[in-house]
């Protein structure tokens, strides 16, 4: 008598029919009732006279939890399941504003409008001071603008990176609260 040569055990997923390795798995049948605890091998057979597979659900349970599934219908289920989660998972992006010390009115407020927009989308936002020329022995002018934008998001923001110098430039991080 000739045997057929196995498949190879599935590598991802869950594992089901030939692969399950426990000797008793607990049984739920194709229309979600518990069968009990019954062999490995009779579950099986059982699976098989209704046409599905036995697919093990819970494997880390004792007994290990097996169900009569459709195997093919099950992984797509799962796919399925796993691209809408990440599909709807956001991820969080660092936004640049850059302003100037001696930044007028108007201009402050349509960044800030931004830096808004941007805290409210879930963003971080990191607020760069550039100075220029004699600017840069005025600090305390672009610490002041800095203080002043963190005070106007305070509701809505927290500081993560306070104000520090880094060259020519001035650099606050600001995180959704």
């Amino acid at each position: 008598m000739m045997r057929r040569p196995m498949q190879a055990p599935p590598m991802n997923g869950p594992r089901f029919n030939e692969w399950i390795q426990s000797p008793k798995v607990r049984v739920i049948d194709h229309e979600g009732e518990n069968l009990g605890v019954m062999y490995t091998r009779e579950a099986i057979e059982q699976a098989r006279e209704v046409g599905l597979d036995l697919v093990e659900v819970s494997p880390n349970a004792d007994p290990p939890v097996a169900k009569f599934l459709d195997v093919g219908k099950y992984k797509y289920e799962a796919q399925k399941k796993a691209n809408a989660a990440r599909k709807s998972q956001k991820t969080q992006e660092i936004k640049e504003i850059k302003m100037r010390p001696n930044i007028d009115d108007h201009d402050y407020d349509t960044k800030m409008k931004k830096v808004v927009e941007f805290i409210e989308e879930g963003d971080k936002v990191k607020v760069t001071m550039r100075f220029r020329g004699r600017e840069l022995s005025h600090g305390q002018l672009g610490m002041a603008v800095l203080q002043r934008v963190a005070e106007a998001v305070a509701e809505i923001a927290k500081v993560e990176a306070y104000p520090r110098m880094e060259g020519r430039q001035m650099l606050m991080v600001l995180a959704p609260k």
